[in-house]
């Protein structure tokens, strides 16, 4: 009789899967932050902006030249040869009326021709300050004391000029100084337009002052 005490077979023992290796990790290459990079060099000259008192002065100094060159021009020119009637034989002569017969007018050319001159000298010292920013405070101090002077001296030769320019037009009759611009009508209108450009050149003096000073107190230290 068969023995019922037979063993029964084992499993089999199956070997455990092998464990799956992790997948290598790839090589991570070095890559520089925007900041580590060496930055390029660029060589970056600033460019101061332009003062605008320079400019403004520079402007007003060719204007001022112009003017002084212009008044002094027509009153030049105002040349005129009229006829005069007599009341005796020849019973007319030819006078001329120029601007040399009155020391007014010839100071009025000196004062305009001396300004027209200083005109061109500060021209050229405002232009090369507009090229080299950073005016000296000597140098502002310098213009205004320059410009009321030479603003004094065109002031009163317009002053002058313009005087004996309105006894020409309206004369005088409590001292019988007659008028002669009725005559003299071209002579007359040469000197009122030298004496308006002059006028104009006064007032261009006056701005330059006032823009000196401005510029000046902008250097003083609060």
């Amino acid at each position: 009789m068969a023995s019922t005490d037979t063993l029964a077979p084992e499993p089999e023992k199956t070997a455990p899967p092998p464990e799956a290796s992790a997948p290598a990790e790839p090589e991570k290459a070095e890559v520089l932050a925007p900041e580590a990079l060496p930055p390029e060099s660029k060589v970056t000259v600033a460019t101061p902006p332009p003062d605008y008192l320079v400019v403004a002065d520079l402007v007003l100094r060719v204007l001022l030249f112009a003017s002084a060159v212009a008044a002094v021009v027509v009153m030049v020119t105002s040349k005129q040869t009229k006829l005069i009637p007599l009341p005796f034989p020849p019973f007319g002569s030819t006078r001329p009326a120029k601007f040399t017969h009155s020391p007014a007018f010839i100071y009025f050319v000196a004062a305009l021709s001396v300004a027209g001159l200083y005109s061109i000298l500060t021209t050229a010292v405002s232009f090369l300050a507009l090229l080299k920013p950073g005016c000296s405070t000597k140098l502002l101090a310098h213009f205004v004391i320059s410009d009321v002077l030479i603003l004094g001296i065109v002031a009163s030769a317009t002053g002058a000029a313009g005087g004996v320019a309105y006894i020409g037009l309206e004369g005088n009759s409590h001292v019988g100084w007659m008028k002669i611009c009725n005559v003299y009508d071209k002579f007359c209108r040469h000197l009122g337009a030298s004496i308006v450009v002059s006028l104009f050149a006064s007032i261009v003096l006056v701005l330059l002052v006032v823009l000196s000073a401005y510029s000046l107190s902008k250097k003083i230290p609060q």
